[in-house]
């Protein structure tokens, strides 16, 4: 009896933790070494579409350290896709509200922000899109960034 107790509580935290994120297509994070996010370091992510009919958001997350010194971060972003098209742009990543407080969750000295880069878009091919994050900061090495990460998922329709 106490089994099936457990598998059943198994298969049902299962079904809750997988169905609270159904509209996620991709997300991973790369660490950067040593928290220091140094202006040669290309962070590269790779993601498949297969969907082209539904709209896309993509964010764009940040992991740092509280002694991060700024109260942004720029990037250039290039992105890929299937068909050879090629983008880049220039996003400031916004850390801090009006009052200088972080923005995004936190624990201790560690700050979670998830910053939009593109929403309500429509991924026109299916295949292999990639996305790569190069700091834009004027500095050779940024310290506090400890990881870098990439979401796309499906547009909610409210």
């Amino acid at each position: 009896m106490k089994n099936k107790i457990g598998i059943i509580t198994l298969i049902f935290t299962s079904i809750l933790l997988f169905s609270c994120d159904r509209n996620k297509v991709y997300e991973e994070y790369i660490t950067i070494e040593d928290n220091m996010w140094k202006s040669d370091n290309i962070v590269k992510f790779e993601f498949e579409i297969e969907d082209t009919s539904s709209l896309h958001n993509v964010y764009i997350n940040i992991r740092h350290a509280s002694l991060y010194q700024f109260n942004n971060l720029w990037m250039f972003v290039t992105s890929s896709a299937p068909n050879g098209t090629k983008n880049i742009d220039t996003v400031e990543c916004v850390l801090v509200d009006n009052e200088n407080r972080w923005i995004g969750d936190g624990l201790g000295d560690i700050c979670d922000v998830q910053i939009p880069w593109k929403t309500n878009v429509r991924f026109n091919h299916q295949g292999i899109y990639r996305v790569q994050f190069e700091q834009a900061m004027r500095i050779e090495e940024l310290p506090g960034i400890m990881d870098l990460g990439l979401r796309v998922e499906k547009a909610s329709s409210k």
